[in-house]
């Protein structure tokens, strides 16, 4: 029993079943006590930074803490853009990397990085191993700080002369406690109830911290039974589903109409697990320049970081939800009942009048239209994305029923990112239906993860919409850099569908929107992993837009006829 051996039973302990990585010199004592563990399913991914990827997407879709391995200097380095993400998505990890011996520690030796030092900007925590008996207590503290409060990664650096020390010495390992979640305080919720009692005009902006908080299903009841309009985050769509007659959409850069100018005309925020995020607000100084605010957070850091709260509603969202929920009941009969009630009615009547088309003129596959034909035919699927416009139209137009259904990199905003996340949530549970939506410029950032799907046998189905362009580069070119276009030809692409052939993957290729009912078919009905190749219109934008620096209100649509002035209320 080395330190390696104690290390791998004392993950079986923690409850991983699956960890994504690659091997190299200085992690290869671990590696060897994989031998004699079968509990662990090692997944072996062709870079690391698709290790990182797979961990994140199995504990997005999870909820349970990812595990990525690497070996020490590039090795390590190659995970760090993962680990970022988690940072910034708040997503549950634990980062093991190889170090060089410790007697080498600092002498410049093959593949010695201060991978410790380098990670400080995008962990919760960091560790280095000196000594074999430091092994259970940091072992129990990264797991419980990964899981404990706004989740996050943790990194070990593990030096391999620790891996090899005699560990025959140490206990068994015993998981450490997650912090106990801090109840809300009495006084902000009568802060809270106070300011609901008065609105006349009140919106609800929910974000992901609904998911992390375990929240959703009380978040809906809140929403059911208060029947205020609801706005949704792009990290927490899902936690009302699309579908529900009081949610508005998306807010933000790319949101729905509706949703942007509801809340543009709300007299009260209820802000539920969401941060104030640029993409969000547009221009904060006039994002809802007439609502109060009831920002409930579990994080302390998040409440008046960007906007003041009027009432700041510190801990448990579950808690605080199900605390809340009667008492705002009441009000939907209480004497603003009336104002209430009108205010339903026009959020109503503006999603109506600004729902999205389908009717595309023309032969072209029109992207909106076929991922919400997907959507239709695939209900439950968890659905991976890479970012770009893309990620844009699934957040639009996919209903989703649950937000760990719908894996995104959010705040980091990483290309890259959907093959090898959806890797990581086909393999928390082999059941579910895994769908990959990425983009000829991200797919090709993690295309090498095509031969770990093929490797593992994952059913997972990835649809690879092209446009032989950086397509959000070149919206942006088109719009605000007059038309100067720089850098964001793809025209070379590589023909995708001999591409995948060759990895052992079904590939089918769609130009014409009539043929688009029987590919997505064939592609849902394939068995193993399939790829279905979309050619779409370069020249395609995302709508509506909020240009920079201008509020939510103001944003720009390919009909000019609707771009609307901000409404002017009374303060």
């Amino acid at each position: 029993m080395n330190g390696a051996h104690w290390l791998a039973h004392a993950l079986v302990v923690e409850g991983v079943d699956t960890l994504f990585g690659y091997p190299g010199g200085a992690i290869m004592p671990f590696y060897d006590a994989l031998h004699d563990v079968p509990q662990l399913k090692h997944v072996l991914v062709r870079h690391e930074q698709g290790a990182a990827f797979a961990a994140n997407g199995y504990a997005r879709a999870s909820g349970r803490v990812g595990v990525c391995v690497a070996t020490s200097g590039p090795g390590a380095t190659n995970l760090f853009t993962g680990i970022a993400d988690a940072l910034v998505d708040s997503v549950p990890m634990v980062a093991i990397t190889g170090q060089v011996a410790t007697p080498l520690m600092g002498t410049d030796a093959f593949q010695e990085l201060d991978v410790f030092g380098m990670s400080f900007p995008m962990v919760k925590h960091s560790y280095i191993v000196r000594d074999v008996d430091e092994l259970p207590r940091i072992v129990g503290e990264a797991f419980r700080i990964a899981r404990s409060g706004r989740p996050g990664p943790v990194l070990i650096d593990l030096p391999k002369d620790v891996q090899n020390a005699d560990a025959s010495h140490l206990p068994a390992h015993a998981p450490q406690p997650t912090d106990a979640v801090e109840v809300p305080r009495d006084a902000s919720l009568h802060e809270a109830l106070a300011l609901m009692a008065i609105a006349q005009r009140p919106v609800i902006y929910g974000g992901g911290g609904i998911a992390l908080g375990d929240a959703v299903a009380d978040f809906r009841t809140f929403v059911d039974a208060t029947q205020i309009p609801t706005v949704l985050t792009l990290k927490g769509l899902g936690a009302l589903p699309g579908t529900h007659p009081l949610n508005l959409g998306m807010l933000g850069m790319h949101g729905s109409r509706a949703a942007n100018l509801t809340v543009q005309e709300a007299d009260l925020l209820i802000v539920v697990g969401a941060r104030f995020d640029d993409r969000a607000t547009g221009k904060l100084a006039e994002f809802a320049p007439h609502a109060h605010v009831v920002h409930m957070d579990l994080d302390a850091c998040e409440i008046g970081k960007l906007r003041v709260a009027d009432a700041g509603v510190r801990g448990d969202l579950r808690k605080t939800l199900v605390t809340l929920t009667l008492p705002c009941a009441a009000h939907v009969h209480g004497r603003h009942a009336a104002a209430r009630r009108d205010w339903r009615s026009r959020c109503r009547q503006r999603a109506q009048q600004h729902a999205a088309r389908y009717d595309a003129p023309g032969n072209a596959v029109y992207a909106p239209a076929l991922l919400k034909r997907l959507s239709e035919l695939a209900p439950s699927a968890i659905v991976s994305c890479d970012v770009g416009q893309h990620q844009m139209w699934v957040a639009q137009h996919w209903q989703f029923d649950h937000p760990r259904k719908h894996l995104t990199s959010g705040s980091l905003g990483a290309m890259g990112f959907g093959l090898p996340a959806a890797i990581g949530a086909q393999l928390q549970n082999p059941d579910a239906q895994v769908i990959c939506v990425s983009g000829d410029g991200s797919i090709q950032m993690n295309i090498q993860e095509l031969a770990t799907l093929r490797r593992y046998n994952l059913p997972v189905k990835i649809v690879l919409l092209d446009n032989q362009a950086l397509g959000m580069v070149r919206q942006w070119q088109e719009l605000f850099f007059d038309q100067r276009y720089s850098e964001i030809d793809l025209r070379d692409n590589p023909d995708f569908l001999t591409l995948a052939q060759a990895y052992g993957i079904e590939a089918l290729h769609l130009e014409r929107a009539e043929d688009m009912d029987s590919a997505l078919a064939a592609l849902l009905a394939a068995k193993g992993p399939a790829l279905l190749h979309v050619a779409i219109d370069t020249a395609a934008n995302v709508w509506p837009l909020v240009p920079p620096n201008r509020n939510n209100a103001q944003m720009l649509d390919s009909n000019p006829t609707l771009r609307e002035p901000a409404h002017a209320l009374p303060a």
